[in-house]
């Protein structure tokens, strides 16, 4: 199949477009109208689509330039609901602070990376930094950005627990104060200052859409850590839904799901793979199948975010850094540096001292076969299932931008997600959760002209979504291989 020489023309003179696009001759895949694929048409005026036409020859209105997408599957700009920009695969902070160079290339890629796969929204759900949220805006080519704002931690606990005393509480200022640990929280921060009701004041302030919250026991080194009450968070949750704040939980136990559904979360940032009492469990036990009945019955968003584990699992993967993506996604040098030892640090962290990469591998089997038991049955339910990838969960250089998004679409197909269930997730259903729908998420008039145009449909296979060949964003236009580094 060939794309017209007009349409290259087109995507290669973006900075000059002023007049509407017309894609034409393309099969319409939104999640809104899954039983009506047909050959239509799109307008394009500025930012946002304003003339769809399904069926039959729509003639070209004049003076537009036309793009003929005979063959190909125009869909909705795809959304990752739970990434975090800031951070960098395979770096700690502070090593990302001292090779400035090698950090500053790949943030120079990374929105481009999330492009390159079809994501046109992303979801920060922990910006910790505004200015450096606005500094990947002012980029040239990235996805539309929203974001939680800081989150609201509570004292030394969960995430904070993992940075030096005499850090943390300025790197997550947004804490609750909890007077228990009085002797444990430096005199400066005062009790009134850190309650719930100013925590989400300050993320509201700092026009987030939603609201990041915790709970977390605790996980290698660190165990017992301190979590909310659940008077303290059903008051967290009162705050937010009075400031229009979607809240968010990270949880991937049962434990810590149960506390957040009876607590009345919005959206769940995990899946579960950590069972508790049931981690032996051969079959989904009962407690379990009750709590996932809940979740499906309230329209819990949930976000399976697989690719956490598979991403650790990478440092005992000896080909993935040959992976051909990466080439594509990563500065040359930093990938170079990821395959020396020194850019291999965090592989001490995923295996004990002596342990082989074999039985690394087959102690993560556990958690990712708990895993998708859970996105089975939440799939034979249709629950509220969110497309969120955590990308990079933690300083793993196993969670790259865009790739990582395809590789979880794979994982969730594999455990049970139909096609168009993941087709849904990744659009719609990210949309409705997040209040972006008047915005994203299908393609009607009205909405931004974020669009993916595809060599294959991804209700058809799941590696359609390795078949982009065109990105809009906001109407403006980028062929795939325009966004790989280098170009």
């Amino acid at each position: 199949m060939k794309i017209t020489t007009l349409f290259i023309s087109l995507l290669l003179c973006t900075p000059a477009l002023s007049a509407p696009t017309w894609i034409t001759n393309v099969k319409l895949v939104s999640p809104e109208k899954l039983e009506h694929i047909v050959t239509g048409s799109v307008l394009i005026d500025g930012e946002r689509i304003v003339r769809v036409e399904r069926g039959g020859k729509a003639k070209a209105p004049a003076g537009a330039h036309r793009v003929d997408g005979h063959g190909y599957y125009l869909t909705p700009g795809l959304i990752d609901s739970h990434v975090h920009l800031y951070a960098v695969p395979g770096m700690s902070f502070e090593q990302s602070e001292h090779m400035t160079a090698m950090a500053n290339a790949y943030f120079a890629q990374m929105p481009r990376s999330y492009l390159y796969y079809g994501y046109t929204t992303v979801i920060d759900l922990a910006a910790g930094s505004r200015e450096f949220i606005d500094r990947i805006k002012a980029m040239p080519q990235h996805p539309d950005i929203y974001d939680c704002g800081s989150p609201l931690v509570y004292a030394n606990g969960y995430p904070m627990s993992f940075i030096a005393p005499e850090k943390r509480f300025k790197m997550f200022s947004n804490f609750i104060y909890d007077p228990a640990q009085k002797d444990a929280i430096p005199a400066e921060f005062k009790p009134e200052d850190y309650t719930p009701a100013k925590g989400v004041a300050r993320v509201k302030a700092d026009h987030a859409i939603c609201l990041k919250t915790h709970y977390e026991r605790g996980f290698g080194n660190q165990r017992n850590l301190p979590v909310m009450s659940p008077e303290t968070y059903r008051e967290v949750r009162r705050l937010a839904g009075e400031a229009g704040l979607v809240m968010v939980t990270h949880g991937n136990s049962l434990e810590s799901q149960t506390f957040a559904v009876n607590g009345g979360v919005k959206v769940l940032a995990h899946g579960m793979w950590h069972w508790g009492a049931y981690n032996n469990a051969a079959e989904l036990p009962a407690e379990i199948r009750q709590l996932l009945d809940k979740i499906v019955e309230r329209r819990i968003g949930y976000q399976p975010t697989m690719q956490v584990l598979y991403g650790l699992r990478a440092y005992v993967d000896p080909d993935y850094l040959n992976t051909p993506a990466l080439a594509k996604l990563l500065p040359p040098a930093m990938l170079a540096w990821l395959k020396t030892p020194e850019g291999s640090w965090f592989k001490e962290e995923v295996a004990e001292a002596g342990e082989t990469d074999e039985a690394v591998r087959q102690g993560m089997e556990a958690p990712l076969r708990r895993q998708r038991q859970v996105v089975a049955y939440l799939a034979s339910k249709n629950a509220n299932i969110l497309f969120g990838t955590d990308t990079p969960s933690s300083p793993t250089y196993g969670n790259v931008p865009g790739l990582n998004g395809y590789l979880e679409m794979q994982h969730l197909h594999d455990a049970g997600m139909s096609l168009a269930q993941i087709f849904q997730a990744a659009t719609i259903n990210n949309a409705h959760a997040f209040h972006l729908d008047r915005e994203v998420g299908t393609i009607e008039p009205g909405k931004l002209a974020n669009l993916v145009l595809m060599k294959a449909s991804p209700l058809q296979d799941v590696h359609a979504y390795d078949s982009v060949h065109t990105v809009w964003v906001r109407g403006k236009p980028a062929l795939r291989d325009s966004l790989a580094v280098g170009n």
